[in-house]
């Protein structure tokens, strides 16, 4: 199954289209294909990464037809709102009533849903925020895949495994023909249609080395690509949107700088922000977000953390929970219940309406249930693991990683499983 469903192209309008899926339209940008009204398409992150046969494309269609609507059936179905807890606060209510229209929720009210410990009403938020984003989303769930090609990072990040100051790790770097292969292997054969190119911040990657890469992806595989490279020059940032390059997963991992300058010594919470600007001056989907659970954090900085991110303009949200490796100076640090952040996901839900939410490995990697659970309070985006096998486990920035031993037949299967039985399309159908 393809992580994308073909689109017909109803309108033109510059570079901005508009798609038809069964019925429903959605816009795609488009910067690579020549298109006229009535090709098809496969679009991701809200921009066009194949123009497809019509042959081809109605034969996927057929195939796709029924099983779209049977998923949105589902996904309709589960996503019903109702609450049987008539004895609940009225000041919760209010809060839940006023977001279920899409109208934004204030920092204190935010807080207080995070803060609270009634069984009762922290069911009512999960089952609030899987309304909300079927409201607003509809049962669309991002599958992409990602590709870490370097452990090498001259960062010291005080939680991370792959810092510059871990010397009992043993450091790797793929070339450039191995991901190729990793990335024709995701294309052609599992049919990936959004990679993320991932790495430590290596400098002995050099910058041009990256643009060819991901002009040779470009140029062979019709797919949509995410960087997470690290800070690298202005120049190269803006040079690799050209090549094609058109999204970027980059955390400001708190939004405290007094925290952010103990966490991170090398770097600074200014310097971070603004990368995030330059992303968006120049044109990327963002995805960007922080930990839940650091040292230190109070809840109210994890609402301020959310509400720095809906702000920034991220357009994809991706939290997850502090987990300190052992060979690290946060060693001794408790992580947080996987029930903290899945309340969270479920808060930031709320926050905002539109966002894509990513399930993070992290959580999965703390509870086995998690990735069902968030799907199922709000979340609606997920991440499978396609590193060779011989170095996805050096990649080592946290200990007891999820799927590490999982194939990616297996993490496919499994994804897929779960999506059908939630009634979630494995697809982004733009924006």
């Amino acid at each position: 199954m393809c992580y994308a469903i073909p689109g017909n192209v109803k309108s033109i309008a510059g570079n901005l289209i508009t798609v038809d899926y069964f019925g429903e339209k959605r816009k795609a940008r488009n910067d690579f294909y020549d298109l006229r009204v009535g090709d098809y398409v496969y679009a991701q992150g809200g921009f066009v990464v194949q123009k497809i046969d019509e042959t081809d494309a109605v034969e996927i269609l057929d195939t796709w037809k029924e099983l779209f609507f049977e998923l949105k059936k589902t996904d309709a179905k589960l996503s019903k709102l109702y609450n049987d807890k008539p004895n609940l606060d009225k000041g919760f209510l209010k809060i839940i009533d006023r977001a279920t229209y899409g109208k934004s929720i204030a920092h204190e009210e935010a807080l207080r849903l995070l803060l609270s410990e009634d069984p009762d009403e922290i069911e009512v938020l999960h089952k609030t925020a899987n309304f909300i984003r079927q409201k607003f989303l509809d049962n669309s769930c991002c599958v992409h895949g990602i590709i870490e090609f370097s452990n090498m990072c001259v960062c010291q990040c005080t939680y991370c495994g792959i810092n510059s100051e871990n010397h009992t790790l043993k450091r790797f770097s793929l070339n450039t023909g191995e991901i190729l292969e990793v990335v024709e292997d995701a294309v052609k054969r599992f049919g990936f249609k959004g990679i993320v190119l991932q790495s430590g911040e290596d400098p002995s990657y050099r910058s041009e080395e990256l643009l060819d890469l991901i002009k040779k992806i470009r140029e062979n595989y019709p797919v949509f690509i995410f960087l997470s490279v690290g800070e690298r020059e202005e120049e190269f940032y803006r040079k690799a949107f050209d090549a094609g390059a058109k999204a970027v997963l980059f955390r400001f991992e708190t939004s405290d700088s007094n925290l952010y300058s103990k966490l991170h010594p090398h770097s600074s919470l200014k310097e971070r922000i603004r990368y995030l600007e330059l992303f968006k001056d120049i044109g990327y989907i963002i995805a960007g977000g922080s930990l839940i659970g650091l040292p230190g954090q109070k809840a109210e900085s994890v609402i301020d953390d959310f509400m720095f991110a809906k702000e920034l303009g991220c357009d994809m949200y991706s939290f997850g929970p502090f987990i300190p490796h052992p060979d690290t100076p946060l060693y001794s640090h408790n992580r947080p219940d996987a029930e903290y952040v899945l309340k969270a996901i479920s808060v930031l839900r709320l926050i905002d309406p539109y966002g894509k939410i990513l399930v993070t490995t992290a959580l999965e990697s703390i509870n086995p249930q998690a990735r069902r659970q968030a799907l199922m309070g709000g979340a609606n985006s997920i991440m499978l693991n396609l590193t060779p096998k011989d170095y996805v486990g050096l990649y080592d920035i946290y200990p007891d990683r999820a799927t590490v031993d999982v194939s990616v037949e297996n993490q496919i299967a499994d994804a897929l499983q779960l999506l059908k039985n939630i009634g979630r399309a494995p697809t982004d159908l733009g924006i």
